[in-house]
């Protein structure tokens, strides 16, 4: 703790970090203000009542930080935008010219940023129109003109990209990565919200579930930590060589496997699919055809997110997905490989094909143990709800897990700032 007020005042202290700071928390304000500007032709009071009908909707309400209940400009996100940079990561691990452009410093990561924004607008529009339809079914906003209906589209794509531009400011000039930066405060100013809720009904009977509920939480964030930090060290040694007229010394180093290599990207990964049949039925629950109407409603039931089947199918996914991710970032044939050319081996291991099969044996445990992980972390809301039986507190584990991983981040950069202050003064 003591640590923790120490680097606070070290932000204060350091002109450029004091100016980062104030700077992150100016947009920070901004984007609070902007989630209170409602689209209009939209009726408030008929969006409250199915947000506090439909569990779903309120857990992606924690996630938008309070955008989507009040249907503000910002309604729609940042889910665009991430949609794309995960399309775009995945086409640099799969595409050789993606991953040569990667390759080329700033210039790629800048050309890069900008293929992700030409992709985000498209994903917007689609998105847009999406949501409204699924509104006008709900009864919650009514039929539009041609200018009304233009109106309302731009009007959203206009506020994920002034959102996705503050994005960038942060990360140019305030403190952190600014997307997942804008999602942690999104997801820490609906806390408030869902415990004033929760405390509204709480009584003898259910006090006991929250002390039960705050102990959960506390393990979940250590077990969140330790697993965002564990690191498999593979040892790694490069013998003394010559090449050229250069004498390479030898040296040691390590692999550093993450427990967790894929982060949150399979879960949002399976959030787009596992949502995707209870959309659908929402779309068309009040389809004129009978049958259509009865197969909504099944899969409305059938994907109810505190249902065992939606649970299920959940976790079954990320893990899936983990794996998938996992070895698309971390490629043992190319680790290997590069490990090779520059002289190198694993204490034990012949260089080249058992190097590469021992780097998959090690990837795969440890990524299995991580999928696990992940599959709990994305079905923690419907485990904390049985437990305690507590249903207006959701808990999102992905939330805790963005959340810790951004406080973490953010720590990491503060520190690496004030170590390269410190020794700037021996410099001089």
């Amino acid at each position: 703790m003591k640590d923790i007020i120490e680097k606070a005042k070290s932000l204060f202290r350091d002109p450029e970090l004091r100016r980062k700071t104030l700077f992150t928390f100016f947009i920070l304000f901004v984007f609070r203000l902007f989630v209170f500007l409602p689209v209009p032709t939209i009726d408030l009071d008929k969006l409250r009542v199915l947000f506090s009908q439909n569990q779903f909707l309120s857990l992606l309400d924690i996630f938008s930080g309070g955008t989507l209940i009040n249907f503000s400009v910002m309604a729609l996100g940042l889910n665009p935008y991430i949609n794309a940079s995960i399309i775009f990561q995945l086409l640099t691990a799969i595409v050789p010219k993606f991953e040569k452009l990667a390759k080329e410093g700033e210039y790629g990561r800048t050309k890069i940023n900008q293929y992700t924004r030409m992709l985000s607008l498209p994903l917007t529009v689609v998105q847009a129109v999406g949501i409204y339809f699924l509104l006008k079914n709900q009864g919650i906003v009514g039929a539009l003109s041609a200018l009304e209906f233009f109106s309302f589209i731009v009007t959203l794509v206009a506020g994920s990209f002034i959102l996705i531009w503050m994005g960038e400011l942060i990360t140019e000039f305030g403190l952190g990565n600014g997307i997942s930066v804008l999602i942690f405060v999104g997801i820490v100013s609906r806390l408030p919200v869902v415990l004033g809720q929760t405390l509204g009904v709480i009584n003898s009977e259910t006090l006991i579930n929250v002390g039960v509920f705050m102990l959960l939480s506390i393990f979940v964030i250590a077990s969140v930590v330790f697993i965002n930090e564990a690191i498999r060290k593979i040892p790694v040694y490069y013998a003394r060589r010559i090449k050229g007229n250069r004498v390479y010394q030898a040296a040691s180093n390590y692999l550093p496997l993450k427990l967790n290599q894929a982060g949150v990207i399979p879960i949002i990964f399976a959030v787009s699919f596992v949502l995707f049949p209870q959309l659908v039925g929402n779309f068309l629950a009040n389809a004129g055809n009978p049958a259509v109407a009865n197969t909504a409603s099944f899969l409305v039931r059938l994907f109810d997110p505190n249902g065992f089947f939606y649970n299920f199918f959940y976790f079954i996914l990320v893990i899936g997905f983990t794996f998938f991710y996992t070895l698309v970032i971390f490629n043992p044939q190319k680790i290997s490989e590069e490990v090779q050319k520059n002289g190198g081996f694993i204490p034990g291991i012949r260089p080249g094909l058992a190097t590469k099969q021992f780097l998959e044996s090690v990837l795969y445990k440890i990524t299995s143990v991580g999928a696990v992980f992940l599959g709990i972390i994305a079905i923690l809301p419907a485990i904390i709800s049985k437990i305690t039986g507590l249903q207006n507190l959701i808990i999102g584990g992905t939330g805790i897990l963005i959340v810790v991983s951004v406080i973490l981040e953010m720590f990491k950069m503060i520190e690496a700032q004030l170590v390269m202050k410190s020794y700037d003064k021996f410099v001089q």
